[in-house]
């Protein structure tokens, strides 16, 4: 990365990693496929509405095979958030904003992560994660830690090599990386997850990143 270091961000266990005992290695075909129904079902039909039979039975494999790499139906679902924010949000996304000019770098990610946040399929798991049966179970958390706590961790990753090199002056990075991602969001992706908004149009999107990126610089930014 010509000088500057790689983010040092830890990664989540996958979750299925966690599940797995002794045995035969997993075959790694068979859990794309487990995960690729997963996901189809969720979005097509909630987290209640789909049962560990129905995605062995769309994925081409047996049932015991889905509960022999996930577990449960709580850690397939923790599994699905976590390859979708490692699909949409590569460590090479981070790698090349921690490489670019400062403004530059935090557009890159801004785009990058407002678009993962307004594909249909996370806009349907948003809403997932917000229904009572969902909510009464632990689930929220696995997704939590390897979803959104995911993205924090890799943005103050950067964010703390900025502030090495004397670019931003940020006592809490933390804290700091969710604020950033909070302005990127803004109101446009909170009216769509409500069904009160259509998708925003380009120059929306445009507007509201280049100015969550402004605000955060005129807040963190180094004085002068």
């Amino acid at each position: 990365m010509s000088q500057r270091s790689k983010p040092k961000s830890v990664e989540p266990e996958p979750v299925e990693k966690r599940q797995a005992g002794p045995g035969r290695p997993k075959d790694l075909g068979k859990r794309a496929a487990i995960l690729e129904a997963a996901k189809r079902l969720f979005v097509a039909q909630g987290f209640g509405g789909v049962s560990m039979d129905q995605i062995a039975a769309d994925a081409g494999v047996s049932k015991l095979t889905v509960y022999s790499h996930f577990g449960d139906k709580e850690a397939l679902f923790a599994a699905a958030v976590q390859a979708h924010f490692e699909q949409q949000l590569p460590e090479s996304l981070f790698a090349a904003a921690d490489a670019a000019p400062l403004r530059d770098g935090l557009m890159q990610i801004a785009r990058a992560f407002f678009a993962m946040i307004m594909d249909p399929d996370a806009l349907a798991g948003h809403r997932i994660m917000c229904t009572p049966q969902v909510v009464e179970t632990g689930m929220p958390q696995q997704a939590w830690d390897v979803g959104p706590q995911r993205a924090i961790d890799m943005v103050a990753d950067v964010m703390r090599h900025h502030v090495d090199s004397g670019e931003l002056e940020i006592a809490d990075v933390p804290r700091a990386a969710s604020q950033f991602l909070c302005l990127v969001k803004g109101d446009l992706h909170q009216r769509v997850v409500f069904g009160c908004a259509p998708m925003p149009q380009a120059h929306e999107v445009q507007a509201q990143l280049e100015s969550a990126v402004e605000m955060f610089l005129r807040a963190y930014g180094a004085r002068v």
